[in-house]
């Protein structure tokens, strides 16, 4: 907890702000002083943390994610925003949004079958890295953990020739629907592979004639049984299940104002969700 501390050391452990740090997403810092205070009051903790030492503790922290115990992942990403304002619908609609606040973009990778989250990352919509490369980061991440993953899922925003070549070179079965109209003649190997899986087109040289006299109701036709023979659809609860959840849950805007804390926030949020999910699951 102190090691590596410059100045006065921490008195209260790291278990004990992160409990807090879960509580935060309902409750602000002034009731968070509150709690401690009647806690310590009936005797279940030996002091109470006041304002300053909570906000000092929480408002940068950056918790880590616990990863399930077995290997062979089957993880899918997606991206969605947090506005940052509190202005409802109708008065934005009404007076218009005169702040222009841009979205907080929250990146996620998940166990789609287990619904388990892996990673989360943040950042300023327009200032970012982009979901592809935010979710490559997290696949580097996971493997130098000691995860092996098995596929990646995710939604026609992954589909970018450097997605697919870098699930190729990491032997990682991608499961990413490609543009309607992609063409089979051009881009990178891996993204041309998968256009003639899932349109049904032919090998080698047949597919450059075979291109002119594809039609797009067919192409839609052939992707929807592909979509149907990879188990596309477990997409949808692994990643925007927890979304959704999130939002219904903590709601779906950063009460923060500077950018450094929007980022930390957003992180904490999804980061308290998995926590309560997983004590949940250990309860069962």
């Amino acid at each position: 907890m102190n090691k590596g501390k410059i100045g006065k050391p921490f008195i209260f452990p790291d278990s004990f702000m992160n409990w807090q740090a879960v509580w935060h997403q309902l409750v602000d810092y002034r009731g968070l002083e509150g709690i401690a205070r009647r806690l310590s009051k009936i005797g279940i903790i030996p002091k109470y943390d006041d304002y300053t030492t909570i906000w000092y503790r929480i408002h940068k922290m950056r918790p880590e994610i616990s990863l399930p115990d077995y290997d062979n992942l089957d993880v899918g990403s997606d991206g969605s925003g947090l506005k940052t304002n509190n202005a409802g619908e109708y008065r934005v609609f009404k007076y218009g949004d005169k702040t222009k606040k841009k979205h907080l973009v929250i990146v996620i990778t998940a166990e789609v079958k287990c619904k388990k989250l892996l990673c989360v990352d943040a950042y300023i919509d327009g200032e970012g890295n982009g979901e592809s490369k935010t979710s490559l980061a997290h696949i580097k991440n996971l493997q130098r953990k000691g995860k092996k993953i098995k596929s990646f899922y995710g939604d026609g925003g992954f589909d970018t020739n450097d997605i697919f070549e870098e699930l190729d070179k990491q032997n990682i079965e991608p499961k990413i629907p490609v543009q309607i109209n992609a063409s089979s003649r051009g881009s990178d190997p891996p993204r041309r592979k998968q256009v003639r899986l899932q349109f049904g087109l032919p090998e080698g040289s047949e597919s450059h004639n075979h291109y002119f006299k594809d039609t797009i109701v067919r192409r839609r036709k052939m992707q929807k049984e592909w979509r149907k023979s990879v188990g596309h659809g477990v997409r949808w609860p692994g990643n925007e299940g927890i979304f959704s959840a999130v939002k219904r849950k903590y709601g779906e805007s950063i009460v923060s104002r500077k950018k450094i804390n929007m980022i930390f926030g957003g992180i904490q949020r999804f980061w308290a969700y998995d926590i309560i999910c997983s004590y949940a699951f250990q309860k069962m």
